[in-house]
């Protein structure tokens, strides 16, 4: 194995001597692997940063993988991520490689020896935002990463693509406010999550901006899946002043929505509206077809996946965020108000 030289004056070996460690276990820092006491990686980690340490530039680029990391790979939204990254990959003679690590907000701690030892052209992750010790450990081999739709806010200078949650979350309302509907439910994501909070102040403005009263018992936080939706929709259709119209925050959590209606004998949209969020495949083969926002899910990945290409190659880091716009399709599942 070759030793990689730090910039002029500043040899590895110094390193290992300023550390106390052998060469040997430089190279095991290095390259990620987990047989180094946690101390010992976190004393070289912060010597080789604050020696400027970075991969030489030709041996980056040597790398055709793409790495993706997400905490689940069983939803229909994270293969829409997937088949943008797959779009550039294919573009420069990339493969995409997946993982699976984690939870919502961050990867787990085995994931970053792996990818040290990977070394990717770059990592897009699914996530809020990266331990600092993480970012360090990239930054340190030259390995670029950009978050995607990220669950929170994250941190200056890491550089992120989402999209316009509050808008969409205002669209899909007014949508159901011009349809007559005043007495709306929202089932939005955890109550942890930007975008999930994001949606909810858009639905909240679009009522206040017509004038509508926000019930605060219409308001329920769900998990962006199937069964989160079913459950809370089934709660608030067994309510005496039941909801004309639900806003799901996710396309997922609208079929949950479809299914507590049919248990409870509530004809969709005769009787309710139904909006979802994302505009998955799957939205416009279901029975109703779903009114729903759709959210770039390729083209957001599309972009990450050019804005690593771009750092690769030297680009600024410091300030990248991009939204990209949402947009209302209207399809079967909502339908003007009914005074019965």
């Amino acid at each position: 194995m070759s030793i990689e030289q730090l910039p002029p004056r500043v040899t590895l070996a110094e390193v290992a001597d300023e550390a106390g460690v052998s060469l040997s276990t430089i190279s095991k820092v290095l390259n990620g692997r987990r047989d180094v006491a946690s101390a010992t990686r976190a004393r070289v980690e912060n010597l080789l940063e604050q020696n400027g340490y970075r991969r030489r530039g030709n041996e980056r680029r040597e790398s055709s993988l793409l790495e993706v990391v997400f905490h689940e790979l069983d939803s229909a939204w994270s293969m829409e991520i997937i088949k943008g990254l797959e779009n550039v990959a294919r573009e420069n003679d990339m493969s995409v490689v997946l993982t699976e690590s984690g939870n919502r907000h961050a990867p787990g701690p085995e994931w970053i020896s792996g990818v040290l030892r990977r070394r990717p052209v770059g990592v897009v992750l699914v996530f809020s935002d990266l331990a600092p010790e993480h970012k360090q450990q990239l930054r340190s081999r030259d390995i670029p990463f950009v978050i995607i739709d990220p669950a929170g806010d994250p941190s200056p200078g890491v550089p992120s693509v989402g999209s316009a949650n509050w808008a969409g979350g205002l669209a899909a309302t007014r949508h159901l406010i011009e349809l007559g509907h005043k007495r709306i439910a929202m089932i939005t994501g955890p109550e942890d999550m930007m975008c999930s909070l994001a949606r909810l102040d858009g639905y909240r403005s679009a009522m206040n901006s017509a004038g509508l009263t926000v019930d605060p018992s219409l308001i329920r936080f769900g998990d962006f899946h199937v069964e989160g939706g079913r459950r809370a929709a089934t709660a608030l259709l067994a309510e005496e002043n039941r909801p004309t119209a639900i806003f799901a925050g996710s396309d997922l959590q609208a079929l949950g929505v479809l299914e507590a209606a049919r248990a409870a004998g509530v004809r969709v949209p005769e009787q309710l509206s139904i909006v979802g969020y994302d505009d998955v495949p799957l939205a416009q083969w279901s029975s109703p077809s779903l009114t729903t926002v759709h959210q770039p899910l390729q083209k957001m990945a599309e972009e990450a996946a050019r804005l690593i290409l771009r750092l690769r190659d030297g680009a600024d880091a410091s300030g990248s965020r991009m939204d990209l716009a949402t947009h209302l399709v209207v399809r079967d599942s909502t339908a003007p108000l009914r005074v019965e």
